[in-house]
């Protein structure tokens, strides 16, 4: 027989982001525990609209946890009381039967609130228009081995290049930081040799940047690395501040 729970949410709801919110709270009854938060998200909805009632609104895409879409606050964590995971890959199983969730949008300046749970993350987009790619001459393509790498540096690149840009690090830090992803954009290709004409350039422009949008400095407090649910590391911040360091240095 399917295991269900009884839950009542607290759940944030904004108009617009000028206008004042506020937590409205809900009763769900028989959630199947082996349901995923976002098809619990689904279910409200559904009741609201029976209801007659505006749904929840909130952001989501391929639930499969790569596209870093679904940013919600729950009970005081980014993506939820689970570990290295987005919320779409949350499950109800790690709730309990009577248990109050409170459910909130990211928390930043930089990500104001597009309505309800909904926030706009394209400062994102922006910190990597300013240098998070790599120039190349067109022309034929070069053999996949013309350039050998270092199996540590490749490794090192492909787990910087992990981060979904999700901004859980955004929301975990009480500075309102993007070092972890802004970091982590960077190490993907300083680390490797097609990245390494641009990389001064990369490393002022994106700071520049990440400055210019209201992101707030680093706490050092390890918070962005602790959410991450892909499990990037605070060791890129590191690199991220060297890379910064040497481009003044050239300057």
């Amino acid at each position: 027989m399917e295991k269900t729970i009884n839950i009542t949410l607290k759940v944030w709801k904004q108009r617009n982001p000028k206008s004042q919110g506020a937590f409205e709270t809900y009763t769900l009854n028989n959630i199947s525990i082996d349901s995923s938060f976002l098809e619990m998200l689904d279910i409200l909805n559904e009741q609201l609209i029976n209801e007659g009632k505006e749904p929840v609104v909130f952001d989501h895409d391929c639930r499969e946890g790569i596209c870093g879409m679904c940013s919600l606050f729950i009970n005081g964590r980014p993506h939820g009381p689970d570990d290295d995971v987005t919320t779409c890959q949350l499950h109800m199983r790690k709730f309990h039967d009577g248990e109050t969730i409170t459910v909130e949008p990211w928390r930043s300046a930089a990500f104001p609130v597009i309505r309800d749970l909904m926030v706009d993350r394209n400062a994102f987009d922006k910190i990597i228009q300013a240098g998070g790619y790599v120039s190349v001459n067109t022309g034929g393509v070069p053999d996949a081995n013309a350039i050998p790498i270092p199996k540590d540096k490749a490794d090192a690149a492909m787990d910087a290049a992990s981060c979904i840009g999700c901004g859980a690090c955004v929301a975990a830090c009480k500075n309102g930081s993007a070092m972890l992803f802004v970091s982590a954009k960077v190490s993907q290709l300083a680390l490797l040799p097609q990245g390494r004409i641009e990389t001064a350039k990369r490393a002022k422009a994106m700071i520049a940047k990440m400055d210019e949008l209201g992101f707030g400095n680093c706490t050092n407090t390890g918070a962005c690395e602790a959410e991450c649910p892909k499990n990037v590391s605070i060791s890129n911040i590191a690199r991220l501040n060297r890379e910064f360091l040497f481009a003044k240095l050239k300057d």
